[in-house]
Order: structure tokens, then sequence, then C-alpha cells
């Protein structure tokens, strides 16, 4: 079983810039970036106009190392300090669970149950009892 963890930024309203200057900085490229306005509509529609330009996920790939970002949506808290995530990567949607409900345990917070999107069978969002944030994802079966 394949597992990795994946230090996440998360700007607000910079993401791409910030992913351009890592990546040239780390001497790596830009991958996989998506902005809100190519998600899918939403139950309350498409993104407003003025976050279609955010950018909803972007990875900065250097050899074997990643790091990823996203912006934050407008209206979300945003402060710096508190904008780094730990994302992590599991193949097995059994063992996600058992890892989101580990760090759910004691005075934790769930900000997004663990849960099928349309980018994941199982990703989930909790800060934990020590006010760290992770995000637990099943990346999609390859075709």
């Amino acid at each position: 079983m394949s597992m990795q963890w994946v230090p996440y930024l998360v700007m607000d309203g910079n993401a791409a810039e910030a992913a351009d200057f890592y990546a040239d900085a780390l001497g790596g490229e830009v991958v996989d970036k998506m902005t809100f306005g190519d998600m899918p509509d939403g139950p309350n529609g498409p993104a407003p106009e003025e976050v279609k330009s955010r950018i909803t996920h972007v990875r900065v790939v250097a050899g074997s190392q990643q790091l990823m970002l996203s912006d934050t949506y407008p209206g979300m808290p945003y402060q710096i300090g508190n904008n780094v995530t730990v994302s992590i990567g599991i193949e097995d949607a059994a063992r996600a669970r058992e890892i989101f409900d580990a760090l759910c345990e004691g005075d934790s917070k769930i900000v997004l149950p663990l849960q099928e999107t349309f980018f994941s069978p199982a990703y989930g969002q909790v800060v934990d009892k020590f006010g760290v944030f992770f995000q637990v994802n099943v990346p999609p079966a390859k075709a």
C-alpha cells in the first residue's frame, strides 16, 4: 500500500503566482493546475465570476518531491501562519477511513467529512486535537 505526505499551502488569491515562484526556486515544474472555474457546478450553481480564476488545486513537482497549493474561496478564513496543511494521499479507501477517523479523535474539528467527491472516491479534511490541518485523499483509480 502506497502512502505519501505532502505539504499543502493555502494562498489568498495568489496560488498561481506562488506555484510559478516555487517551481523556479526549486527547479521544478507546475502541473495539474485547476481553477474554481474548471470545477463542475456545485449544488448552488457555477462558481461566481470573481472566483473562477482562483486556483482550486496545483502541484509543483521537482524530482521525486512535490508541493501542493490552492487559493481560499473568497469569504473563507485566511491567516498567514495557519495556511500550511498536510495532505495524506493513500490508495486504499479503507485505510484512508482508518487514518481519517484516528485524526478525528479527541478535541478535533471535522472540516469536511471523508466522502466521495468529483476528484476522489474518498476525500476529507480535519483539524486534529493539536490544531494541525490534514487532508486525506484517495486518488481516483487509473483508467
